[in-house]
């Protein structure tokens, strides 16, 4: 695992790894944790690891948070620039809670990203979790922050959720789907919000199968 800063800002920086011989595709994993600063990329690790070993090129991206210089549009505009930092060809956005947000937008803003999968991902603002999008940014710029109202995102989303989800209702995901024409739900049954991020978990097993899926379109 290397260590690559693609920004001067802390925060600005990720953890690549690659597997020995070819690789099956790459894989950005953006952690969760409601955009907050005391949450990190320590939370991608363990599937960071998961994927390396299926053979896929992984980089594990920080970026700024509410609370340590983030906020809209810095924290977005960090996910495109990590994304942008290193060559490792197409990629699958992989994102959890909130950075489940960030990487279904960032499909929809960078070239570079062939789909994603959303882990209980946050997708519309105006609904369920409005007060901690507004820690985010205001009202105002939740049509350019909010993945509901960027639909058609124009790439494939995979949208896996559980239906025991206390952080993030699965009606976040269903919603989106709804409205999104290449979105696919997968809502699984008796699943919370952290075991999409549990290796070993089935939860974790249908994420990482759609990441195969969405890796072998590259």
């Amino acid at each position: 695992m290397q260590k690559i800063a693609y920004g001067d800002h802390v925060s600005q920086f990720g953890e690549l790894s690659v597997p020995d011989g070819d690789t099956l595709g790459a894989v950005v994993v953006i952690h969760g944790g409601f955009w907050h600063q005391r949450y990190g990329l320590e939370l991608g690790r363990p599937l960071a690891e998961v994927l390396v070993a299926d053979g896929f090129a992984v980089w594990n991206i920080e970026y700024r948070r509410v609370g340590g210089g983030g906020g809209w549009p810095s924290t977005g505009q960090d996910v495109l620039a990590a994304i942008d930092a290193v060559d490792i060809g197409p990629v699958v956005t992989l994102g959890h809670s909130a950075g489940g947000h960030l990487a279904v937008w960032a499909a929809k803003h960078s070239a570079r990203v062939v789909g994603a999968v959303a882990q209980a991902a946050v997708l519309d603002f105006s609904r369920h979790i409005t007060n901690r999008a507004l820690e985010l940014c205001t009202e105002e710029q939740f049509a350019e922050a909010s993945p509901q109202a960027l639909v058609p995102i124009g790439k494939p989303v995979i949208c896996v959720h559980g239906d025991r989800d206390e952080d993030v209702p699965v009606e976040q995901s269903i919603g989106f789907c709804a409205a999104e024409p290449r979105a696919e739900l997968d809502v699984v049954a008796g699943a919370g919000h952290m075991d999409v991020i549990t290796p070993g978990t089935e939860a974790w097993e249908r994420c990482r199968a759609a990441v195969g899926r969405l890796a072998r379109g590259c």
